[in-house]
């Protein structure tokens, strides 16, 4: 049947998931901050910045109102950057109704709370019904239509049922899972994970290593989720192991480009210069080593993140202080 969505952003994911669900046969009415980022949309019917050669369906309107976004609507997307979720939370909670079901597309710890999306949704609009949309995902290939599989969690199960009948298609499979932490926390981590295995190859180190710092990152994602009450087995699906393979392996992954640049010698404000879109992970690894200290989970690939994008730590020296820790058992 078809409902009325609002995508909030209009980057290249906002703009690929309001492809897919125009196509689905939705009314898609997506928001960009940017007036002339949404004449352009309307105009060109392209996002021929930051999604170039994916046409918009007719049945996706972009607008810079917020309230013209969210009149009527049935299910809100939130496609925003994690540290601007919070003010764009606020803003949309002037237009949601009682039991407004709110999906977050974003991957991220906010810096200063370290809070999730859904922890920063639920603050700001408390009445909603929020979901989490994650897994191994690039908007290059859903907007390509490339076959991919994602995880709506949620702890309302009507809401990630709902989620998943208006994403599905015969190109994005969605699984349902109540374990909204595990999944919001596998989506954030990873990125830190992407970013160092970025590093790794500017740094012209090999498979073996990319494969080494994947596990151990799995095992750091793990230790901190569990403690924060997410299940194990999160980790080994779409949100955790999945999403973490496409986002080291793919140069469409911005953190890992990012990281390339990086291990090549430049430095983190060059590098993110020459990305021009934004590296989720490098906020991340600030908000997630300090949550790791606050709440005693021992993150060792994290921690040598930090000190490498902040502290101006060699990054080869990083590896090797990473190598030479003291011997442990691999399970513990």
């Amino acid at each position: 049947m078809r409902k009325k969505i609002s995508v909030i952003g209009a980057g290249s994911w906002g703009t690929a998931l309001s492809v897919l669900l125009a196509k689905n046969g939705h009314n898609v009415r997506m928001w960009s901050y940017d007036k002339d980022e949404a004449d352009s949309l309307n105009i060109h019917r392209e996002n021929m910045l930051k999604l170039p050669g994916v046409k918009l369906p007719e049945d996706v309107y972009c607008t810079n109102d917020i309230e013209e976004a969210m009149k009527d609507s049935q299910a809100v997307i939130m496609v925003v950057p994690s540290q601007t979720m919070r003010a764009n939370a606020k803003e949309i909670s002037r237009y949601t109704k009682k039991g407004q079901i709110i999906v977050t597309c974003s991957k991220g710890l906010e810096e200063g709370s370290f809070l999730t999306m859904s922890d920063i949704i639920k603050e700001e609009v408390p009445e909603a019904k929020i979901v989490a949309l994650s897994g191994p995902s690039h908007a290059e290939e859903v907007g390509r239509e490339i076959p991919t599989a994602v995880v709506a969690a949620s702890l309302d199960e009507n809401a990630s049922l709902f989620v998943q009948d208006i994403f599905m298609s015969p190109m994005f499979r969605v699984y349902n899972n109540s374990d909204i932490i595990g999944v919001e926390l596998g989506g954030a981590i990873k990125n830190v994970i992407a970013l160092c295995a970025g590093i790794s190859d500017g740094l012209g180190f090999g498979d073996n290593t990319k494969a080494a710092l994947m596990t151990r990152g799995i095992a750091e994602m793990s230790r901190l989720g569990e403690l924060m009450g997410a299940k194990a087995k999160t980790f080994s699906g779409l949100a955790g192991i999945g999403d973490l393979i496409v986002t080291c392996t793919s140069m469409h992954s911005r953190n890992r480009r990012a990281g390339i640049l990086i291990g090549n010698g430049k430095s983190l404000e060059e590098a993110l210069s020459e990305v021009k879109m934004v590296v989720e992970g490098v906020t991340t690894t600030k908000a997630a080593y300090h949550l790791a200290k606050k709440l005693d989970v021992e993150m060792p690939i994290t921690t040598q993140a930090r000190e490498v994008l902040f502290n101006g730590k060699n990054a080869k020296k990083a590896v090797v202080d990473l190598m030479m820790r003291d011997k442990k058992y691999e399970t513990m």
